[in-house]
């Protein structure tokens, strides 16, 4: 237990450095999102399948993920670097952007305070940018709501400006874009960030199984014997802790309470998505009568790594299983506390052993 205890903190330690903002603001993770209404003081950099800001960044933004969103919610006030399979501004950005990928938009609430750099198959610009604008790219459009304080200057095989658009400088191709400055580099493709966020999962559910075996099969098999109210519960939570939080941070002696906790939660809620990827796993395999829990891991990460990258559908499908593994892990650490035991787990059915653990 001692041992084991030990590894915990370790491994703890190493997922607030992996999945968390640390002391140099670095975020990695399945997704990385900035809630509206938080801040983070400073510069953040961010690895991930998806990074989203809805808050505030008081720093300079640099994102290397499949997907990057400013929200029309979110401001980062500095410069912006996203390298990403799709990039979208739909916030308040005060610096420069420097943004690479599939596609990249500026959004009609999306505002540039500085200048704009960016390389993409496809982009669109309906958005204000107040410097000069250059943009590589097989299709560019200029929506008729573009502002643009500065010149425009294109390399694209298709240029299309609404007689709306504003634009303050000149507007000129120049072919010679493609071959110079860091645009070769930010094309960056959309399965890189989805693959490393499944490696991060893959790594981190491997030492749950292998750590806390026997307690990782009651996690499963709460999620699979009612997944509507594992769901229910984790839903709760998630609207609860963080009211919770705020409420301990309207006080000076709660602030570090609130900042603990705060950070505890997000390592909840990355170690309930992996829990939750592991039922789905689970499930899946005893569709064809398979119980090995290391292929039910690494077959539920990919089933949900894979359907995350469908737009819309995905993010609904990561959602649900953040409910389901939350609300199981909550009630399954809930019962080891209180010293019960439920139906015989998977890791027992299975015959892979389990740990030694004895109920506190």
């Amino acid at each position: 237990m001692r041992t084991r205890a030990v590894f915990l903190v370790l491994v703890l330690l190493l997922a607030g450095a992996t999945a968390t903002a640390t002391a140099q603001q670095t975020r990695t993770g399945g997704t990385v999102v900035v809630q509206e209404g938080e801040t983070v003081d400073g510069s953040l950099t961010a690895t991930a399948g998806t990074v989203v800001v809805h808050g505030t960044v008081n720093g300079d933004l640099s994102a290397f993920a499949g997907n990057v969103l400013v929200a029309q919610t979110g401001t980062v006030r500095g410069d912006v670097s996203a390298f990403a399979g799709n990039v979208r501004i739909g916030g308040d950005v005060t610096g420069d952007v420097e943004a690479g990928g599939g596609n990249l938009v500026v959004a009609r609430t999306g505002t540039v305070g500085g200048s704009l750099e960016g390389a993409a198959g496809y982009t669109l610009l309906a958005g204000t940018v107040r410097g000069d604008a250059e943009v590589t790219s097989e299709t560019l459009r200029v929506a008729e709501t573009t502002r643009i304080g500065g010149d425009l200057v294109y390399d694209a095989e298709t240029f299309e400006r609404a007689p709306g658009a504003s634009i303050g400088g000149t507007v000129r191709q120049d072919e010679t874009l493609a071959n110079v400055g860091p645009a070769p580099a930010l094309r960056v493709p959309n399965w890189v960030g989805a693959l490393y966020g499944f490696l991060v999962n893959l790594l981190l559910g491997a030492v749950l199984l292998a750590v806390f075996p026997t307690f990782s099969g009651h996690v499963a098999e709460r999620t699979r014997d009612d997944p509507v109210l594992s769901a229910g519960v984790g839903l709760l939570l998630l609207v609860l802790v963080p009211i919770l939080l705020v409420v301990f941070a309207v006080t000076i002696i709660g602030i570090p309470i609130s900042l603990l906790g705060a950070l505890l939660f997000v390592i909840l809620l990355w170690t309930a998505a992996v829990y939750g990827s592991f039922a789905v796993g689970i499930w899946l395999l005893s569709l064809v009568d398979e119980t090995n829990r290391w292929l039910a891991l690494a077959v539920g990460l990919l089933v949900v790594t894979l359907l995350s990258q469908i737009p819309i559908f995905g993010g609904l499908v990561q959602f649900i299983v953040l409910l389901l593994g939350l609300g199981a892990l909550a009630m399954a650490l809930r019962a080891r506390y209180r010293g019960r035991r439920t139906t015989p787990t998977y890791a027992e059915r299975a015959g892979r052993g389990t740990d030694e653990e004895s109920p506190a």
